[in-house]
């Protein structure tokens, strides 16, 4: 089987000219036509810090791509994120975002023939978006979490963004006075990474490395920390061999993964966010059917209670 299975329709040929002229535009050489094309499709954005650090491992997801002997295409997604968009009315376009991600995902693997996708998240919405998006496509795929933020920390105590939000009951009861209200908000988020707890990002990211559609180990690294790039530098050459092997989701992601993912999530006390993700990520699959996902998450609590 060819490793370029898909993108030689846009690659091969005679007919085939001006769609190697555009793509010589972009930096193919000769040699490259014949390399599986692999989709990076990064959720990189300056919205949230869940995502702004996203960029330099979109780099480096391309650079695993190419010494493993095929040719990155990066392209970009949308993202919101709730902690920023809450209680406006901005936080009614969040669930919504999570289908642009994954229409938006589907449709620049397709149009332009990629031989898998390698999905860079870390917010709410575009991982499980992402994850959306890679079944239904059912090419070769790998998701890399973008990382969890490193806390904040404020008289010898850790912070996260909830600290905040506690922050302003505190203030509200009279219990801190707004110079301290003003020093929380001012360390409660330090730097690049998802909300640090067990939030949806860090819940979700738990749940595809148990599905095995992340890397092992891969979920709990900091955004920040020098691991994180090489992971991802990794995930680039795991995908290039998924692609070689024909290794797609659907192999992956079956009733038993699910189910590891759910008691993980379980085990963890993870995000009830969880259920209404992977309720969607079933009801999308008619081969893992869509009238159980509730049974499934109870499931999973006796598995972690037992």
């Amino acid at each position: 089987m060819p490793e370029n299975l898909r993108s030689q329709v846009v690659t091969q040929g005679v007919q085939r000219s001006p769609n190697r002229a555009m793509l010589r535009a972009v930096g193919f050489t000769d040699a490259d036509f014949k390399k599986p094309i692999v989709g990076v499709a990064s959720a990189h954005s300056t919205i949230t810090p869940c995502n702004m650090g996203i960029a330099p491992l979109a780099d480096r997801a391309q650079a695993g791509v190419r010494a493993a002997g095929g040719m990155p295409q990066m392209f970009g997604t949308i993202t919101v994120s709730d902690g920023i968009s809450m209680g406006t009315e901005g936080m009614k376009y969040s669930l919504v975002s999570r289908d642009v991600i994954a229409d938006s995902i589907e449709t620049a693997c397709n149009a332009q023939s990629m031989d898998g996708v390698l999905a860079i998240g870390g917010c709410d919405k575009n991982m499980p978006g992402a994850m959306i998006a890679m079944s239904r496509m059912n090419i070769p795929a790998l998701f890399v979490y973008g990382g969890t933020i490193k806390p904040g920390h404020l008289d010898g105590k850790d912070l996260t963004v909830v600290s905040s939000f506690e922050a302003v009951g505190q203030y509200s009861a009279g219990k801190i006075d707004e110079v301290m209200l003003t020093a929380i908000e001012q360390k409660a988020c330090p730097g690049a990474g998802s909300c640090g707890g067990m939030y949806t990002a860090n819940t979700m990211s738990s749940a595809f490395e148990a599905m095995g559609m992340s890397l092992m180990y891969s979920s709990t690294m900091a955004a920040e920390d020098a691991e994180k790039a090489e992971n991802t530098e990794i995930a680039g050459k795991v995908l290039v061999e998924a692609i070689r092997n024909d290794l797609r989701p659907r192999d992956i992601i079956t009733r038993q993964s699910i189910e590891n993912a759910v008691s993980v999530i379980m085990a963890v006390g993870g995000s009830t966010n969880a259920v209404l993700h992977f309720w969607r990520l079933l009801t999308r699959q008619a081969y893992l059917g869509h009238s159980t996902t509730l049974k499934r998450f109870e499931r999973g609590f006796r598995y972690c209670v037992t």
